[in-house]
């Protein structure tokens, strides 16, 4: 969810959907006026809530915005020869087969609706988890290293990469 404050002349919606992101905007600003919702809904945003607002309503537009990108998450999901489908539970490398555990189908998931881009350690649990995560983020590395065992340790290229006291990320092949 990429949530900002103002209508920015830089308008990062449109820069995000000029990069293919499917994340949705949520416009929180002071304008109120009829053509300045207008033009921030026209350039890209998904949604547009006035200042002030009760929490409550932030909440239900929020929970709105995600449920319409949950009809997305049956897509299959493809990173260079890797692909998941969530909806049947299907994981495949090359066209080999690869059982995963639930735990570790969600955190490839995660990995893949991101492609290219660094998680965190922190960003992974608390999607895993959720928010109320108390454990340690070494369930993270465990989760990375059995993915690693069985996605990337049986083909020459190798897609998960450990960014140095950042994260990880999922690579597509032509970014190497």
């Amino acid at each position: 969810m990429f949530v900002t404050s103002a209508l920015p002349t830089a308008n990062p919606s449109r820069t995000l959907s000029r990069r293919s992101f499917t994340t949705p905007v949520l416009l929180l600003t002071a304008r109120d006026t009829v053509e300045e919702r207008v033009r921030g809904l026209d350039s890209g945003a998904d949604d547009y809530l006035v200042k002030p607002f009760a929490l409550t309503e932030l909440f239900a537009r929020v929970r709105a915005l995600l449920r319409r990108t949950a009809t997305q998450k049956d897509a299959i999901l493809c990173v260079s020869d890797l692909t998941l489908d969530p909806a049947m539970h299907i994981v495949e490398r090359a066209k080999q087969p690869i059982e995963l555990t639930a735990r570790l189908f969600s955190v490839l998931e995660y990995l893949m609706r991101h492609p290219n881009q660094v998680l965190t350690r922190e960003m992974i649990a608390n999607h895993i988890w959720s928010y109320d995560f108390v454990g340690t983020l070494n369930a993270v590395e465990v989760c990375i290293r059995r993915l690693r065992n069985q996605i990337d340790d049986p083909f020459e290229v190798k897609l998960i990469e450990t960014i140095r006291g950042v994260g990880y990320r999922l690579r597509t092949c032509d970014q190497r």
